[in-house]
């Protein structure tokens, strides 16, 4: 049964970008980022609110870059294997394959697509993350804790939502990066 999963490599205080917007201090090393590629490879589908696929349409072309590194080579072809949905209402037009434009971000649709789906849909970026965890559809959350604080930014999980989670999976690597990967917990319908 495919999840719907939110995951983020953030600092230690919680920020996905710091207060200037940069992520700089979040670039993974490669075991950090050859694990995270083993995980992607169980994604069928990205969701993207527009800053996160500006962000992540990189990938679209990386592998015509020079230098890039076998690990970052590795990723781009799972990136590119996925597909992809943006949600924006001010996009004119998508430049990447596999891509799809949705105007709005239903969680009924969103919901059902999960439900339909044999690999897993990731959700990126918190802004969007934000209304999947407001809306009760995510069903996995896994953080990448760098060894650092950055004092503000954008922040990895919404003001005002509670979530119950179970702690399920913890990891380290040689960068200081810890791995902490949570089961959402439904709380019964009333």
């Amino acid at each position: 049964m495919a999840e719907l999963v939110y995951a983020a490599i953030t600092s230690l205080d919680g920020f996905v970008t710091d207060a200037q917007g940069g992520f700089e201090w979040a670039a993974p090393a490669d075991d950090l980022h050859a694990y995270v590629n083993d995980r992607e490879r169980t994604v069928g589908t990205y969701l993207y609110g527009r800053r996160m696929y500006d962000v992540m349409r990189f990938w679209e072309t990386a592998d015509q870059q020079d230098g890039l590194t076998d690990v970052a080579r590795d990723y781009t072809r799972v990136w590119q294997g996925a597909d992809k949905v943006v949600y924006s209402r001010t996009l004119e037009r998508i430049e990447t394959g596999r891509t799809r434009l949705e105007r709005e971000f239903d969680p009924v649709a969103v919901r059902a697509l999960v439900d339909a789906a044999e690999r897993d849909v990731s959700v990126g970026g918190p802004t969007l993350a934000a209304e999947a965890l407001r809306a009760g559809i995510v069903d996995r959350v896994h953080q990448y804790l760098h060894p650092v604080v950055v004092g503000g930014g954008t922040p990895f999980l919404p003001h005002g939502v509670r979530l119950d989670l179970e702690l399920v999976d913890v990891g380290r690597f040689d960068s200081g990066v810890a791995r902490l990967d949570y089961r959402v917990r439904r709380q019964p319908q009333a």
